[in-house]
């Protein structure tokens, strides 16, 4: 590798780890333990540059959520409050730092290949984000890490068009909600439907001036490599191409995995793998390669470990 080309980066940080739900939650700290191993036994955490970034100030993440949010989860997690809005959004005293890091290292991600230091990169951040909405913190997110990263991109980096694919099994309503309206943001979605939580109707396509920004590919029970790369290919990919987005950035769910407990699809490493590849074809083609990846869910420890391989390798090329 030339020493001088920028490296892919990826954003970690502990505090990622102390973010606690309990004993049997599925999103939980070995997630990322799982991650970090298996980059640092495949040989690709000597190859990667890593941050640990400093926490989003609230200014950052209030352009997509509502201040009356953020300040409510700061004091719910505080005063040891274990469960936020939805019953499955479990939180401990951490969590509120841990969230503004996550919010905090998509930012100075992106930031980071928009001024070329990094050509790409990958956000191994908890808790994740798509789920989240203005006011309410629901699908084990808090603050929607995407979002903010693309508000940022749109009014601070003066990105014209900023694209988001998600490919998490279920179905980013968060992200959807926050941009529907926005025709400079395109968010294209391929996730099990119907499924939790029950948004990502392929006649929603967003409203008023962002109809059309929206493309949601509902995808079966049962549905593979075949079925989602086809929908990458000749939906998802034809949209982008007219769109022409300057920043794409990834919602990377992994548990549409065929190991996954919580999906009932059959996607494996290698088609994540591809997945990236087609993506990273288009950013190169249309925006200088710009993509920044952030996870979102993927609950069979093996499995998320293989394909955050596959795909960290992926961004690498």
């Amino acid at each position: 590798m030339n020493a001088s080309a920028p490296r892919t980066g990826l954003v970690r940080h502990p505090v990622f780890q102390r973010h606690d739900t309990g004993r049997g939650h599925p999103e939980r700290a070995a997630r990322l333990a799982a991650i970090e191993d298996r980059l640092s036994s495949s040989g690709l955490m000597k190859e990667l540059d890593v941050l640990e970034p400093d926490p989003a100030p609230v200014a950052w993440i209030t352009r997509v959520h509502d201040e009356s949010h953020v300040r409510r989860v700061e004091r719910l997690c505080a005063s040891g409050v274990r469960v936020l809005d939805a019953g499955d959004t479990v939180v401990s005293e951490t969590s509120y730092e841990a969230a503004l890091v996550a919010a905090g290292g998509a930012v100075q991600a992106v930031d980071r290949v928009m001024d070329g230091v990094w050509k790409n990169a990958f956000v191994a951040c908890r808790p994740p984000g798509h789920h989240a909405e203005r006011s309410e913190a629901m699908g084990f997110c808090l603050f929607n890490n995407v979002a903010v990263a693309a508000a940022h991109l749109r009014a601070v980096r003066g990105v014209e068009r900023v694209a988001i694919l998600d490919w998490d099994v279920h179905h980013g309503n968060g992200t959807q909600h926050a941009f529907e309206s926005d025709p400079t943001v395109f968010y294209a979605s391929l996730h099990q439907f119907p499924w939790y939580p029950g948004t990502g109707a392929a006649d929603e396509r967003g409203i008023g001036d962002g109809e059309g920004a929206t493309l949601n590919c509902p995808m079966s029970a049962g549905s593979g490599d075949r079925e989602w790369l086809r929908a990458i290919e000749t939906q998802v990919m034809p949209s982008l191409e007219r769109f022409d987005p300057g920043f794409v950035l990834i919602s990377a769910g992994f548990d549409a995995h065929e190991q996954d407990p919580l999906s009932h699809t059959r996607v494996t490493t290698e088609g994540f793998r591809r997945m990236t590849e087609i993506v990273n074809e288009l950013a190169a083609a249309r925006c200088g390669g710009r993509v920044v990846s952030l996870l979102e869910g993927g609950y069979d420890l093996d499995a998320l470990a293989d394909s955050v391989e596959g795909h960290v390798a992926g961004l690498m090329r």
